[in-house]
């Protein structure tokens, strides 16, 4: 991949879609990972305003300080950043205590995590008439669909969705997005004990890209190993499993006639 050359394509489609969409910069949620560092970065380099929050939710604390590290690093490096933090641990207590005990369950409020820190963006974005920059990479939205339903998934735009994880860590090194993002593992920030999203899929983003490349490849499956069988079922059951999420929403299309 050339780097330098892909940076300047997102960094110059963002700003022209800014400018087609009326809209005066970004908004972006900062996670303490790398697809929200590079993602930050890239809206930075259009010298359009962005803003950048932090919006813990009984957050690990490795995740929190690499957020805010990422943060300050972005707004020493590139004048155009401002930033926020947003707590948004008391408004989610308060939907927990509001909700009926018997739909509280681990994935759903992980879900609703999301659905909140998407609902706190879009306040600032609407206020703001910025745009909403979604952080999704290739695997993740329209791979396995690894993401919540207007959720994380609730985003304007998309600036490094047609990229690999592979590649968003070379564009990340090119950008020099501080070490300690580079290193950590890849975590959604939706469970307080900081799990991996390795430990979530089963599978590193690696195995997960090499499957997706030898699907589109029609890879030969007899030549795989045992890992590889298993990594492969893995990825075909998420994407399966997650198609709603990736496909436009069905439409009930009324016949002619009926109408």
């Amino acid at each position: 991949m050339k780097h330098k050359e892909v940076i300047n394509y997102i960094v110059s489609w963002l700003v022209d879609y800014s400018a087609k969409s009326h809209t005066s910069g970004f908004v972006i949620g900062i996670s303490g990972g790398i697809d929200s560092a590079l993602t930050s970065t890239l809206c930075a380099l259009t010298q359009k305003p962005v803003i950048a929050l932090n919006m813990p939710i009984r957050q690990h604390k490795a995740e929190f300080d690499r957020s805010a590290e990422h943060i300050e690093w972005l707004k020493k490096n590139y004048a155009n950043v401002t930033s926020d933090a947003v707590n948004l641990t008391h408004i989610f207590e308060k939907i927990e205590s509001d909700f009926p005990v018997s739909i509280q369950d681990f994935l759903t409020m992980a879900n609703t995590r999301a659905r909140l820190r998407m609902l706190t963006l879009y306040a600032f974005a609407g206020h703001h008439k910025m745009l909403v920059a979604g952080t999704g990479n290739k695997i993740e939205d329209f791979g396995v669909g690894f993401f919540t339903k207007y959720g994380d998934g609730g985003v304007d735009i998309s600036p490094i969705a047609d990229l690999l994880k592979s590649q968003v860590y070379g564009l990340a090194k090119e950008l020099n997005v501080v070490e300690s993002i580079l290193q950590a593992k890849p975590t959604d920030g939706l469970f307080a004990d900081g799990r991996s999203d390795e430990d979530q899929m089963g599978a590193t983003y690696d195995e997960l890209e090499w499957a997706m490349l030898a699907l589109e490849k029609r890879v030969n499956e007899k030549q795989f190993s045992e890992r590889e069988k298993q990594v492969m079922e893995i990825y075909k059951s998420r994407n399966r499993a997650n198609k709603h999420k990736m496909e436009a929403i069905p439409v009930c299309k009324i016949p002619k006639e009926l109408l």
